[in-house]
C-alpha cells in the first residue's frame, strides 16, 4: 500500500506531496521524504560506491524503516520522485511501472502553459491522476 508520493525540485524544494493514509502523520511523512533526499544525493554524487549506473533514472530502494520502504526516481532535469510504501514485499517491476506512469503525469502537469516552473504543482487533474495511479499500484501482475 502506498502511503505517500512526493515530487521534489532540483533545488530540493518540495513541489508536491500527497499522503494516502487516514492517520494524521503528514509531518512524519515530510520527514521521511526529506531524509530520502540525502540518500538520493549520495547515490547521484557517488555512483561507483553504490554500484548503480548514473544514467539509470530508477534509484530503487533508498532505505527501509521499521514500517515503510522508500523508493526514489530521478528525472533528467534532476527532479526527484519519492514513493513511500507500507508493504515490505514490493516488487521492483511494480515500482518501476508506478514511476513511469507518475513521470508521465508529472510531464503533463508541468507542460501546462499556466504552470510556473519550479513552483508547487496545484493542478487538480494531476492530483486525480496520481490518485488513480496509486489505486492501481500492484495490480499490474493481475492484468
Amino acid at each position: 500500500m502506498i502511503v505517500c508520493v512526493a515530487v521534489v525540485g532540483h533545488q530540493n524544494n518540495p513541489l508536491y506531496l500527497q499522503s494516502f493514509t487516514e492517520a494524521d502523520d503528514a509531518l512524519k511523512l515530510h520527514h521521511i521524504v526529506h531524509c530520502s533526499l540525502d540518500v538520493i544525493d549520495e547515490r547521484v554524487n557517488n555512483p561507483k560506491k553504490i554500484g548503480s549506473v548514473l544514467n539509470e533514472t530508477f534509484l530503487g530502494l533508498l532505505y527501509p524503516t521499521e514500517n515503510y520502504k522508500v523508493y526514489g526516481y530521478l528525472t533528467n532535469t534532476k527532479v526527484k520522485f519519492i514513493l513511500v510504501t507500507r508493504d515490505l514485499d514490493v516488487r521492483d517491476a511494480d515500482v518501476r511501472n508506478f514511476f513511469r506512469r507518475f513521470h508521465t503525469a508529472y510531464v503533463d502537469a508541468v507542460s501546462n502553459p499556466f504552470h510556473e516552473p519550479g513552483k508547487k504543482i496545484t493542478s487538480r487533474i494531476f492530483a486525480e491522476r496520481v490518485s488513480t495511479i496509486v489505486k492501481s499500484f500492484g495490480l499490474s501482475a493481475a492484468v
